[in-house]
């Protein structure tokens, strides 16, 4: 299956679960629990205004269409995939909230992945908001997109 069949799909519109395609066209669907949307509100909220947050963005990468929790991208990149059904380019920052059911690995996975599409970070947070932050040459102590992001983020105050 194609990203744009998906997206048309009438039986996969609306389903409580997180999709993306491996690079054989199989859908994957995974199931988020309240924390991990929260996570998702929060981070959004933290992000610079100068740019376009975009939730659960579709990215085309090596492995098939994979869905980043969170994006951040300039103007000037987003006019590049503003039309697209997926990302043909990864925005600048692509963010992860780990949820119970995903591993170390696919973590990995997904930080290569979206840095090979492009992206110039990648961030993850843990289930208990522990931020860390990745380039194309490793993990960093702060991002340098956004200095002032904490490494903690709480969900109240």
């Amino acid at each position: 299956m194609q990203w744009h069949e998906v997206c048309e799909h009438p039986s996969l519109q609306n389903l409580p679960f997180k999709i993306e395609l491996n690079e054989r066209g199989q859908i994957l669907m995974s199931p988020v629990k309240v924390y991990h949307s929260a996570f998702q509100g929060k981070i959004t909220r933290l992000l610079p205004e100068n740019g376009i947050v975009l939730p659960e963005c579709a990215i085309t990468t090596t492995k098939g269409t994979k869905v980043a929790d969170i994006a951040w991208c300039s103007e000037q990149r987003f006019k590049l995939v503003e039309h697209e059904a997926e990302c043909s380019i990864a925005p600048e920052l692509c963010i992860e909230v780990v949820s119970s059911s995903n591993t170390k690995i696919e973590m990995e996975e997904k930080r290569q992945l979206y840095l090979s599409a492009g992206a110039i970070e990648f961030w993850v947070c843990d289930e208990d908001g522990a931020v860390r932050f990745f380039d194309i040459n490793g993990e960093l102590n702060n991002s340098n997109l956004v200095p002032s992001f904490p490494n903690q983020v709480r969900i109240m105050v």
